[in-house]
């Protein structure tokens, strides 16, 4: 990358200058610059093929299938370590596939912003890639179009810039001008400076600007390199499953060991040990409990795209379920971020135009309306005079001046006087002066007194209360001609004042209601001041308790301030945090130590926002979620879910449905835990009396791998359980399988195992061979299997659902599951690989029958362990 202060030095440095009048770089200088570095935001990159295959080996699940099928194919049947080495390698493929299309969708959210830059080179005006914006080029920057790079502003035109992405501020700043000015390291978001920032609007005026710093050494790279030092960790819930699988792995080593020393010291050979230990391993290692989770967060992660939310991180929904926290940006979250005229006051009189119903304007409201549009550019992209214009059309009986009018003059906003003119001059002569501004400078402009002047401020005073932005509007006549070079040279009347607000998404509301039902805390944290910031908040009921009504608190909402935080260590910053709800003028770098206050308080912090200023309070936070398409390629990059559609009451159906994927994951998890059970019991038990091996690793595969799987998808199409949105956070603390969902799966499988062997004792009392007494066995496994999978995957009786609509998902799954077992049985080759038998019709409805016992007796029990619980 370019440094930074390469094209840019102090006069006399020997910095590179262009040649007067800015005519900009010649193409052979542009182009060796851009060999230096691309002006592109910093990424973490996308993972090529080797590391995604190097982070699934690593995964002691995988890697002990691998050393088993290796060990199988020398030491056993090679089709069956052939078989063992497919079975693993096509899990290895899948799980490589669904991470290879994450790091694909994390590359489909770059590049949103606007992709071209018009730069000024060799005296000619061209469009170019914004990444080939390089140090020393010249910027010509026209309303409505998006700053490519770091700039210091050489030619101006009244331009004003939204630099909100920056600084949570949602009014533009203009800028000024300066011919041979360095770029200098100030703060953004301050009016008349010549600093252009990239990923700001330019809203109004025009000029050119060269540029400073691309890439990385930009404020909007400077942002995202924040975010590297803030590490990413597994989700709790990966976590959880990570520990679960590494005790069952550490277990299943030490029984497979302790069998094969026991098969040898039984006179049997060590090929034979290794093979039972083996298949007791395999029985016991949980493989089914990452791939289940991952299952069911890439169709949670489908289900939620369906509805315009991309989750980067789709294991991350789980955590959005356990949020306690939800910590939302103001400016283009709660609000649109964009300028509505709201109110207009005048002679006593104010109206509020955000209400359901509004009376029509009287003729002194109609005045201010009129005269503020006058002074408003009809044409422009400065959101107040579009909100005016807007408004004006709508409420106003025709256009705000007569059509036989022209504009004669134009007197934009300058430094010490925060105020716009236009001159209107009708054709026979006398002139219409229209002019709109801060308050204190258009009574300034109209000659008010002292007194004046203090109740015309206690009245804006009044109305940023509410949450406004105002302006006071005035007009005056000028007959003269030609039109005086100042606008202070016009005498003014003061007409009234107009206040606008960025409204409210019609979404956050019952957004924040049902937060509150769900136990969740909503905190806003915003650049904008503090009366504001209280207005919005009190406006969609943020700080209200769960029982009160939108809009009504218990009395004034607390505010901190971002000079307050900055006041406080960590650990005083945590203990307010806890409390307050509402952060006004808080920079980047307080918004990442009030995430970090809230988690050392406790909490769970789920962190929305779309703006450059968000991004490394996006990367700390449990959750970070981006907020709609206008959301800056480094929040969307730092962020774990993007919501593309903007709406906020998105995040509540986010919540929902991590509390479901938790629940029915737990539910798969107990239905993993017991169905090992049987599995390693026909693995070991048979063994260790001296029997013929029932459980060869074959088999311990086809279920782990094959038919497990297919039984989960029963539980992740599962609907959410009554009342899931009015009950708290979970505790991530809290153990993910407990000792008693543990017990529970224990029994349920010593069930389904006490069925099982008493199947394979019948089978061999009766007469019939070890391959028939094997596939018997089998069958009555998977019968219990599926059984189970109804039984565990609601609270209620799982007889009483299954003819009732919505349950055809759970007789396909059941179909299909069935289909891969009779497709073993009944394919010849198939049948001698797994060394089956095909068993009459007679025997196998009595092995079916012993393995629906078990789970219809933990179904019919359901009502008696609730009474117990109640």
């Amino acid at each position: 990358m370019v440094p930074a202060d390469t094209p840019l030095a102090a006069p006399g440095s020997g910095g590179f200058t262009p040649p007067p009048p800015f005519s900009g770089l010649d193409e052979a200088e542009a182009a060796r610059r851009l060999a230096h570095g691309a002006n592109e935001l910093p990424s973490p990159g996308a993972r090529d093929l080797l590391a995604i295959l190097k982070s699934v080996l690593s995964e002691p699940m995988f890697l002990m299938l691998l050393v088993a099928a290796g060990l199988y194919l020398t030491l056993g049947d090679p089709h069956e370590g052939l078989a063992l080495g497919v079975f693993a390698c096509l899990t290895v493929g899948l799980v490589i596939l669904q991470e290879v299309r994450g790091e694909r969708a994390l590359t489909a959210l770059r590049d949103l912003s606007a992709p071209t830059a018009r730069v000024r080179r060799e005296g000619r005006e061209r469009i170019v890639p914004a990444r080939e914006v390089v140090p020393g080029d010249i910027l010509v920057v026209e309303e409505g179009e998006r700053i490519a790079a770091d700039a210091v502003l050489r030619e101006n035109h009244a331009l004003v810039v939204d630099e909100s992405v920056l600084t949570g501020e949602g009014v533009p700043v203009r800028k000024i001008a300066e011919v041979d000015a360095p770029f200098a390291d100030v703060r953004p978001g301050g009016d008349d400076r010549p600093e252009l920032y990239a990923a700001t609007l330019a809203v109004s005026g025009r000029g050119s600007a060269q540029v400073a710093r691309t890439g990385a050494s930009t404020v909007v790279g400077a942002i995202g390199a924040s975010l590297a030092t803030i590490d990413e960790t597994a989700t709790t819930l990966q976590g959880a499953i990570a520990g679960l699988v590494r005790v069952f792995a550490i277990f299943g080593a030490a029984a497979s060991v302790a069998l094969v020393v026991l098969v040898h010291l039984s006179g049997g050979s060590w090929v034979e040990g290794i093979l039972a230990g083996l298949a007791l391993a395999m029985a016991m290692l949980p493989e089914e409990f990452p791939m289940a989770l991952a299952i069911f967060v890439a169709l949670g992660a489908e289900r939620l795209a369906r509805v315009n939310v991309l989750t980067r991180r789709p294991a991350i929904i789980e955590t959005l379920g356990a949020a306690t926290v939800l910590a939302t940006d103001k400016t283009g979250t709660l609000t649109a971020n964009r300028m509505d005229l709201a109110a207009i006051a005048a002679d006593g009189q104010e109206i509020r135009l955000d209400e359901p119903e509004v009376a029509p304007l009287s003729p002194a409201l109609a005045r201010v309306l009129a005269v503020a549009a006058r002074a408003s550019r009809a044409d422009g992209f400065d959101p107040i005079d579009r909100a005016l214009i807007v408004a004006a059309d709508a409420r106003l009986d025709g256009p705000p001046h007569p059509a036989d009018h022209g504009l004669e003059a134009d007197y934009a906003v300058a430094p010490g006087l925060l105020a716009m003119t236009r001159l209107w001059r009708d054709p026979a002569g006398p002139g219409h002066v229209a002019t709109k501004g801060a308050p204190e400078a258009v009574a300034r402009l109209c000659g008010l007194d002292e007194a004046e002047t203090a109740a015309l401020l206690a009245r804006v005073e009044d109305l940023a209360r509410r949450g406004l932005r105002v302006l006071a509007v005035a007009e005056g006549r000028w007959d003269a001609a030609p039109a005086p070079a100042h606008q202070t040279s016009f005498a003014l009347d003061l007409v009234g004042l107009v206040g606008f607000a960025d409204p409210l998404r019609p979404t956050v509301p019952a957004a924040v209601l049902q937060a509150h039902r769900a136990g969740i805390r909503v905190v806003m944290i915003t650049g904008d001041h503090p009366v504001t910031a209280r207005a919005i908040a009190s406006k969609v009921g943020i700080g209200r308790g769960v029982d009160r009504p939108v809009g009504i608190a218990e009395g004034p909402l607390a505010v901190l301030t971002g000079p307050e935080i900055a006041a406080m260590d960590d650990a005083a910053l945590a203990e307010v945090a806890r409390t307050v709800d509402v952060y006004a003028r808080v920079m980047p770098s307080e918004k990442l130590r009030l995430v970090r206050a809230l988690q050392a308080a406790g909490e769970v912090v789920a962190m929305t926002g779309d703006g450059v200023n968000d991004a490394p309070a996006l990367e700390a936070a449990h959750c970070g979620i981006a907020i709609g398409p206008r959301a800056t390629d480094v929040a969307k990059e730092a962020a774990d879910i993007v919501l593309l559609d903007e709406d906020f009451g998105s995040i509540v159906a986010g919540v929902r449905l991590g509390r479901r994927i938790f629940d029915n994951l737990r539910k798969v998890m107990i239905y993993i835990a017991a169905i090992h059970v049987p599995i390693a019991g026909l693995a070991l038990i048979p063994v260790i009396f001296g029997a013929p091996p029932v459980m060869l690793p074959l088999h311990v595969v086809l279920i782990e791998m094959v038919i497990d799987p297919i039984c989960s998808l029963a539980f992740e199409n599962e609907s959410e359980e009554p009342g899931i949105m009015d009950r708290p956070p979970r505790d991530l603390g809290e153990p993910f399988v407990g000792l008693r969902q543990l017990l529970r799966g224990l029994s349920q499988g010593v069930g389904i195992l006490a069925a099982c062997l008493g199947v394979h004792a019948w089978a061999l009392h009766t007469g019939f061979d070890e391959a028939t007494a094997r596939t018997l066995v089998f069958v009555a496994l998977t019968t219990g299997n599926l059984a189970l999978v109804q039984v565990d995957a609601t609270t209620g009786l799982a007889l009483t659902r299954l003819f009732r609509p919505g349950s055809l998902a759970s007789w396909v799954i059941t179909a299909a599951a069935a289909a891969a077992l009779a497709t073993v049985i009944a394919v010849p080759y198939l049948r001698d690989l797994f060394r089956f038998a095909l068993p009459d019709p007679a025997p196998l409805a009595i092995a079916i029958a012993a393995g629906l016992a078990a789970p219809l007796a933990f179904d019919l029990m359901k009502p008696v362990q609730r009474r117990r619980t109640v």
